[in-house]
C-alpha cells in the first residue's frame, strides 16, 4: 500500500492498479487516480519549479485551475507539455516529469533571483546584465531561450488523430455538478434534444468530494440514479469534455478528451481529441466556483494546499496528503474540509481563522473535538524548503497585529480565501458581472439574456440546497419555455448539510514592520507575480484590473488566473484607493483551459491543412504537362514546358504566340459575383470608385474598389448583363477579402438597399482567347455570331448560346491584345477547352500560364493588386485617378481621396524603368536609391514591384513605385539587390502598343 493511501473508500478502483513514471522514480496508483492523487498517496509533494524564481512548488488544487503542478508527459511523438497533474488521469505505463527545471530538480538556476527582485523589478532576468551588450547578445540571451518557458515540444510529428464534430440542439448544459443534474432531470424527460458535458471523468461534481444526503440518499447515490433517469431519454452525456469558449450564435465549442486517460493509441477511427462545436437554443451554465488561497509570506511551498483540494483527495481519492494539517481561513466551508481530514485519520492541529469571533455548527463540532481554535488570527511566515513544516501564527484586529508570534509544527497546512464562481463562459460574450460583498466575488449581473442561463455556485449559490432548487427551477423554466413542461412547479430536494455563516474578506494579511516579505507573498504562482508587483503596478498607474495585469502577466498563464484574479484585484484596490467594483473585474480570454493544437486542427493537417482548389480544365493542363503555383489555394498553370524548356524559354515561347497569333488561358479562378436588385446601380456606385449606375445592359467596365482609407482593395470587372442585375469579377487573390467585403456593407452599412449577392466563383469555368487571331478563332467557334468590332466592340458583353450552351462573352483584354473571355458553366469547362484547343490548331494557339499573363500586362503597365499595391497605394499612386467619379455623392473612400497626405508628392507612386544594360532583369523587391554613395544608412526612395524580360521588346522592363512617380521621367537612378548595381531610367509604365492598335 501507497504511504499516504486510505484503506477504504474514495472512487478509486482498487483492483486495477498501475505503475507509472514521475521523474524517474516509479509510483504505484489505482484506476481513477489522477496524477496529481497518485503522487500524493505517495508522499511526493515536490513536483515543479516556478518559471520565474524557480521556488519549489507542490499540488495546490484538485481540478483544472491548479497552477503549480505542470509536468510533461508521455515520450517522443506523443510527448506532450505543459498538463496539469491534477487532471491527467492515471493510466498503466504513464511517464511524467517536472517541466523545465536546470540544472537539477534539486536546484533550480533561478532560485537566487527573488532575493534581488525588489531592485531588478518585475523581470529581473531581462536586467542582469545592463550595460553589456556583448555579453547580453552572445551569452545571457541565448541561455535564457533554451531556459524560456516550461515543457519542451515534441521534434516529430503527432501521430494521433483528432477531429471536429458539429451539433445543433435545443438545450446544452455545461456542468454536470448538481445543479446541472437538477436542471438537466427535468429538460431531459421533457423529450428535448439536449447535451450535458463536465470536465470531470463521472458526473457528480462537487458531490464528488463531500458527504451530502439528498431525499434520504447519499450524494453518489443520488447522481448514479439522476444519471441512469437521463441517459434513457434523448440526452447526450459527455465525460471529459472541457468547454472552453462561447462564440457568436449561441455556439460553445468544448475539447472531449476520449483517449488519454485510457493510454491507449489513436486511430482514424477512434480519434485521440474532438472538437465540439454544439450550436444550441439556450445554454445553461453549472460551471461551479473556484477556491481562493490567502495571500501571506511564503504561502507558496509544497505542502501548502486548497482546503476545497484536501477534502477532494481524501473523500474521492481515498488519499491523506499528510499525517497532521493546520487550516487557514476566513469561511466555514473550509472547516467541513479540516473535519473531513480528520474523520480520515489525520491530525488537525489547530484551525486559524481570520474572523474575530467564528461562529456556527461546524465551529461547534470543531470545538468538540478538541482542537484548538485561533480567532482573529493570521499567518505572517512559514517554514520548510522544498516541504512545508510549520508557521507563525499572529492575532489582528482586522487592520494590524496585536500580539507576539506563536510557532506552530504540521505537515500540511489547508488554506481558503473564499471562492469565486466560475463565469467565463458567460462573460466571453460581453456577460456582465457584478461585485457582491456577502460572498466577496463577483457574480453574473441580473438577468440577462433569454438563451444563457447560470445557475449554482457559478452564480453565486454555495450552498447545496441553493445549488439544486436553482438547478430545479431552471430546468422547469426551459421547459415551459419550449413548450414541453412535465410539472406544474420546479422540484423540492430534502437536503442535509451544515450552516454556514458569513465569510469575511481577507485579501492580504497584514506585514507589520517587514515590508520586503511583499515579494513572498505570491498571488499569481503560475507566473510568480507577488504583492509587491501588483503594489508597483499601482503605483506606475496601471490601476485598473485589465492594465495590472499587463503589467504584472497576472492571470495570463495556462492556468487564466483562476486561483489568483480576485486577490489581485482586491490588493489593487487598497492601493489604489479605489473599491473592488472601480477597479474591475478580469477580461475573459478566449480559451479558459489549454486546448492542444491537434484538437484545434482535427483533421486538418497534412494535405488537408488548406482546400486545394482546381479549376473544371485542371485533368487537361496537368496533361499538357503544366508546372502549377497555388494562388489564393488555386492550382493554377504556372507555365507549360514542351520539349525540355525552362521557365523561361517556356515563357519567350508563349508570349511570343499571344503577341503573333492567339493563346487561351484558364481564368476560371477569378472571383465571380452576380449583384441584383432595384438597388443594385446604386449598391454598385458606392462600392467602386467609378460610376457604375451610367453602364447601358451589354456593356462592361473596368472597376476598382477602395478601403474606407482611400487605399486599393482590388479591382476587376463589372458587366450590367441585364434589368437590375450585374456580373462582377475580381482577381484571385482578392476574392478573399472583396467577399465579405460586400456582404459586410450590404448587412451592416446599407442593409435598406434592396440587393442580392450570390457568389458565383465556382459555378463558372472562364477561358481567355487572346491574340491577333483571337477573332478568326471566335468566328470558328461560333459562326452565327457577328465578331466584329463594330458588332461587338471593345469592353462589351454577350449572352449567346455557345454549342448549344449559354455562355457570357467579355471583350476585355488583360494583354492589350485583342481578347475574348468565355465564361459558362463549369460543367462545360473541360469539353470547350479541349474543343477550342482542335479548332485552334490551325491557328497554333498555344496554352500559357501565369507568368505570361504577368508578362503581357506588365508591357501594358496594367496593375496586379497585391504586386503593384502593398496596402498603402491609393488609385492616384498607380495613374487611375481617372477611373475617380466627381459626379457620384459618395463612394467608399471618397472622404479619404481629398487628404492632403494623400496627395503629397514625396508619395510612391508607379513609374516603369529600364534597365542600363537592357539584357539585366532586376530582383521584383530591389530597393532603389538615388545615390548609392550616400553615407549608411542609405536612404530609399522605391522598390521594384514587377520585373521581366520582354522577347516582344527585346529588353527587360519593370514597374516600381517610386517617391515623386512620373515627375522624375527621364532621371537616372540606382538599383540594388543581392549585391548587384544597376542604373536604371524612369519611364512611362506602358511600355508596348501605347496607342492600342492592337486591342480591337
Amino acid at each position: 500500500m501507497t504511504v499516504n493511501r486510505l484503506p477504504t473508500g474514495g472512487r478509486i478502483n482498487r483492483q486495477r492498479p498501475f505503475r507509472f513514471r514521475f521523474n524517474n522514480r516509479y509510483y504505484l496508483g489505482y484506476e481513477g487516480d489522477t496524477l496529481a492523487s497518485a503522487l500524493l498517496a505517495n508522499d511526493v509533494h515536490l513536483v515543479s519549479r516556478s518559471m520565474r524564481f524557480g521556488r519549489p512548488r507542490g499540488i495546490l488544487c484538485a481540478g483544472s485551475e491548479e497552477p503549480n503542478a505542470i509536468v510533461q508527459v508521455n515520450i517522443a511523438k506523443r510527448s506532450e507539455p505543459n498538463v496539469r497533474a491534477t487532471d491527467t488521469f492515471l493510466h498503466a505505463g504513464l511517464l511524467a516529469k517536472s517541466v523545465n527545471p536546470w540544472p537539477s530538480f534539486g536546484y533550480d538556476w533561478k532560485s537566487p533571483i527573488l532575493a534581488f527582485s525588489r531592485l531588478l523589478g518585475k523581470r529581473p532576468q531581462l536586467k542582469l546584465t545592463v550595460g553589456s551588450r556583448l555579453l547580453w547578445k552572445h551569452i545571457v540571451t541565448p541561455f535564457l531561450r533554451r531556459r524560456a518557458g516550461f515543457g519542451m515540444a515534441p521534434t516529430e510529428a503527432d501521430p494521433d488523430y483528432y477531429d471536429h464534430k458539429y451539433e445543433h440542439v435545443d438545450v446544452l448544459i455545461v456542468g454536470a455538478g448538481p445543479a446541472g443534474l437538477a436542471a438537466a432531470r427535468d429538460i431531459a424527460a421533457s423529450g428535448t434534444r439536449t447535451i450535458l458535458i463536465d470536465a470531470q471523468n463521472e458526473c457528480g461534481g462537487s458531490l464528488l468530494s463531500h458527504h451530502r444526503v439528498i431525499d434520504g440518499k447519499s450524494g453518489m447515490d443520488w447522481v448514479s440514479e439522476i444519471t441512469a433517469e437521463i441517459k434513457r431519454t434523448d440526452t447526450t452525456i459527455l465525460s471529459h469534455t472541457t468547454a472552453f469558449g462561447h462564440y457568436d450564435r449561441n455556439c460553445i465549442v468544448a475539447v472531449e478528451r476520449r483517449l488519454d486517460h485510457k493510454g491507449e493509441a489513436s486511430s482514424s477511427g477512434n480519434v485521440r481529441e474532438r472538437l465540439w462545436h454544439i450550436t444550441a437554443k439556450k445554454i445553461i451554465l453549472a460551471t461551479g466556483a473556484i477556491e481562493r488561497p490567502l495571500t501571506f509570506t511564503n504561502n507558496d511551498r509544497p505542502g501548502i494546499m486548497l482546503a476545497s483540494a484536501v477534502q477532494s483527495y481524501v473523500n474521492r481519492y481515498a488519499v491523506l496528503p499528510g499525517k497532521s494539517v493546520i487550516l487557514f481561513t476566513n469561511n466555514d466551508a473550509a472547516y467541513e474540509a479540516a473535519l473531513d481530514f480528520r474523520k480520515a485519520g489525520g491530525d488537525l492541529v489547530a484551525v486559524i481563522d481570520t474572523r474575530q469571533d467564528p461562529s456556527g455548527p461546524l465551529v461547534e463540532e470543531l470545538f468538540a473535538t478538541g482542537t484548538r481554535l485561533y480567532k482573529g488570527c493570521v499567518v505572517t511566515d512559514t517554514l520548510g524548503t522544498t516541504k512545508f513544516s510549520g508557521l507563525d501564527v499572529t492575532r489582528w484586529d482586522g487592520k494590524a497585529l496585536t500580539g507576539r508570534g506563536e510557532r506552530l509544527e504540521s505537515e500540511l497546512l489547508m488554506v481558503s480565501g473564499g471562492w469565486n464562481p466560475t463565469t467565463h463562459l458567460l462573460k466571453q460574450p460581453s456577460g456582465e458581472l457584478v461585485y457582491n460583498q456577502a460572498i466577496c466575488a463577483f457574480v453574473p449581473k441580473g438577468a440577462g439574456r433569454k438563451d444563457i442561463a447560470i445557475i449554482g455556485s457559478a452564480n453565486g449559490e454555495f450552498t447545496l440546497s441553493q445549488t439544486l432548487n436553482s438547478g430545479s427551477r431552471e430546468g422547469f423554466r426551459t421547459t415551459k419555455l419550449i413548450g414541453k413542461p412535465i410539472r406544474k412547479s420546479a422540484r423540492r430536494y430534502k437536503i442535509s448539510e451544515p450552516e454556514m455563516s458569513a465569510i469575511e474578506a481577507c485579501w492580504l494579511t497584514p506585514d507589520g514592520d517587514n515590508k520586503k516579505s511583499y515579494a513572498y507573498r505570491f498571488v499569481d504562482y503560475q507566473n510568480d507575480v507577488t504583492a509587491a508587483d501588483i503594489i508597483r503596478s499601482a503605483k506606475e498607474g496601471f490601476d485598473t484590473a485589465a492594465l495590472m495585469m499587463r503589467y504584472t502577466s497576472c492571470g495570463s498563464g495556462p492556468d487564466q488566473g483562476k486561483t489568483c484574479v480576485m486577490n489581485a484585484i482586491a490588493i489593487l484596490a487598497k492601493q489604489t484607493r479605489q473599491s473592488i467594483p472601480e477597479v474591475g473585474s478580469k477580461p475573459e480570454a478566449s480559451q479558459f483551459a489549454p486546448v492542444s493544437f491537434g484538437a484545434l486542427a482535427g483533421r486538418y493537417k497534412s494535405n488537408l491543412f488548406a482546400p486545394v482548389r482546381t479549376t473544371a480544365m485542371h485533368q487537361a493542363h496537368i496533361e499538357a504537362g503544366a508546372t502549377f503555383e497555388t494562388v489564393g489555394q488555386w492550382k493554377r498553370p504556372h507555365y507549360y514546358p514542351v520539349g525540355g524548356e525552362d521557365m523561361a524559354q517556356a515563357i519567350k515561347r508563349e508570349s511570343r504566340a499571344v503577341r503573333t497569333s492567339v493563346g487561351m488561358i484558364d481564368v476560371s479562378t477569378l472571383g465571380k459575383f452576380i449583384i441584383e436588385g432595384p438597388d443594385a446601380a446604386e449598391f454598385l456606385d458606392r462600392v467602386y470608385i467609378n460610376r457604375v449606375s451610367n453602364l447601358a445592359i451589354g456593356a462592361c467596365r473596368y472597376a476598382m474598389m477602395c478601403h474606407e482609407d482611400g487605399t486599393v482593395l482590388d479591382d476587376g470587372i463589372v458587366a450590367h448583363i441585364d434589368e437590375n442585375r450585374f456580373f462582377v469579377t475580381c482577381t484571385t487573390r482578392g476574392a478573399n477579402s472583396a467577399q465579405p467585403h460586400i456582404q459586410n456593407l450590404l448587412q451592416t452599412k446599407w442593409p435598406e438597399l434592396k440587393v442580392f449577392y450570390t457568389s458565383v466563383t465556382e459555378q463558372y469555368a472562364a477561358i481567355a482567347i487572346n491574340g491577333p487571331n483571337s477573332r478568326a478563332l471566335m468566328l470558328e467557334l461560333c459562326p452565327d455570331i457577328d465578331w466584329s468590332k463594330e458588332a461587338f466592340p471593345y469592353l462589351t458583353s454577350r449572352k449567346i448560346k455557345l454549342l448549344g450552351v449559354d455562355a457570357h462573352i467579355f471583350r476585355v483584354s488583360f494583354t492589350g491584345e485583342l481578347a475574348f473571355e468565355i465564361m459558362l458553366p463549369a460543367r462545360y469547362g473541360q469539353s470547350l477547352w479541349d474543343h477550342i484547343a482542335r479548332i485552334g490548331a490551325n491557328y497554333e494557339i498555344t496554352s500559357y500560364g501565369t507568368e505570361t499573363m504577368h508578362l503581357l500586362r506588365a508591357e501594358k503597365g496594367y496593375i496586379l493588386v497585391a504586386q503593384e499595391t502593398d496596402g498603402n497605394q491609393t488609385p492616384q499612386d498607380l495613374g487611375l485617378s481617372w477611373l475617380i467619379s466627381n459626379q457620384k455623392k459618395d463612394y467608399i473612400g471618397k472622404h479619404s481621396h481629398p487628404r492632403m497626405d494623400l496627395k503629397g508628392t514625396n508619395r510612391k507612386k508607379l513609374v516603369g524603368l529600364l534597365t542600363e544594360n537592357p539584357e539585366f532583369v532586376l530582383d521584383e523587391g530591389a530597393q532603389i536609391l538615388e545615390n548609392p554613395d550616400a553615407p549608411t544608412p542609405i536612404p530609399m526612395c522605391g522598390y521594384v514591384t514587377s520585373s521581366y524580360w520582354s522577347e516582344t521588346l527585346g529588353h527587360s522592363i519593370a514597374l516600381a513605385l517610386i517617391e515623386g512617380g512620373l515627375q522624375r521621367k527621364g532621371e537616372q537612378l540606382h538599383s540594388f539587390s543581392l549585391g548587384n548595381w544597376q542604373k536604371v531610367t524612369v519611364v512611362d509604365p506602358v511600355f508596348y502598343d501605347v496607342e492600342e492598335a492592337h486591342r480591337d
